[in-house]
């Protein structure tokens, strides 16, 4: 089996749900840092052109977004499980809306300018100046906007009292009783408010919310070890692509396998990635590329939230 390779930078919300999710599973891991803003030369040879943090390299398949990486681990590791039996449909929901809904409240928090000085402290002007053209670029041309922050302080207690009492009501540890991928997809945006005290009295003026993120934390990273981009490369040059999966090609666009396509995500970092189309399931599709560096690759990204459009 080959190593699984995350490729991740260490303020990277998405990229903490991710080092969450492997720490839960027990797994040991390779560590490849990519830059936080663009350019990612190394990335996008891998990924044809995908720029969101993190993705998961395993040989020469390269996973896009969190909500896939997580149904790629299950498959490594089903024991304990991110879905667990009945309580499928429960929790992928709820993670849905984590990733989605309080990500983008939590983003608007994170961006509001006392936030940001505190944050950028270290950085020079222009270096702030640049990241937030970057962010800017990324949030452009998808069904994503920045919500405006006086909307989010009026609903941000609305969803953490509600989930205040949840997690008080005697069910467990956790969000449904055991963890799961809902308690990962809560944690991530509530673990980057608490990166400045602008933010953290967010998050920890809630006991119970602020005792249940502690113990999503405490699941720690698992066990990684540091790889350098040009390594990850040459696995990916030098393996060949998993079988594909066993499940009939489903596609009601009328895209077949073959067709020349572009994939991208609907609501942020929109960049198209080109290829021809191997699969299309329920959960997962997957596009055949071949770079001068990584060779030939297939890029899996979740149906839910990407789209499919002829190259």
């Amino acid at each position: 089996m080959s190593e699984l390779i995350l490729h991740h930078y260490p303020t990277s919300p998405f990229a903490e749900k991710a080092r969450l999710m492997l720490g839960f599973k027990g797994l040991s891991w390779r560590s490849v840092l990519i830059p936080p803003m663009m350019p990612k030369p190394d990335l996008t040879a891998l990924t044809g052109g995908y720029r969101r943090t993190p993705v998961l390299q395993v040989g020469a398949d390269i996973y896009c977004d969190t909500a896939l990486i997580a149904r790629r681990l299950e498959q490594d590791k089903s024991g304990p499980a991110f879905f667990p039996v009945g309580q499928e449909l429960t929790v992928a929901s709820f993670a849905a809306w984590a990733d989605s809904v309080v990500f983008q409240h939590a983003v608007s928090l994170v961006f509001q300018p006392q936030s940001v000085a505190a944050r950028f402290a270290r950085l020079t002007p222009e270096q702030v100046k640049a990241f937030v053209a970057d962010r800017a670029a990324l949030f452009s041309g998808g069904s994503a906007t920045r919500l405006p922050i006086e909307v989010v302080r009026h609903q941000w207690p609305v969803f953490m009292t509600r989930l205040e009492q949840q997690l008080q009501s005697g069910q467990g540890d956790y969000l449904f009783g055991d963890a799961s991928i809902a308690d990962f997809s809560l944690a991530h945006p509530l673990w980057f408010l608490k990166g400045t005290p602008v933010t953290s009295p967010l998050v920890d003026s809630y006991p119970a919310i602020h005792a249940w993120l502690g113990r999503v934390l405490g699941f720690g990273h698992g066990t990684p070890s540091d790889l350098s981009a040009e390594q990850a490369l040459q696995i990916a040059n030098s393996s060949a692509p998993a079988d594909l999966p066993d499940e009939d090609f489903a596609e009601p666009s009328g895209f077949k396998p073959g067709d020349r396509v572009a994939i991208s995500a609907i609501d942020y970092g929109v960049d198209p990635v080109h290829g021809e189309l191997l699969f299309a399931g329920v959960e997962e599709l997957i596009l055949k590329r071949v770079d001068d560096r990584a060779g030939e690759v297939h890029v899996h990204f979740p149906r839910l939230g990407f789209q499919i459009t002829a190259a």
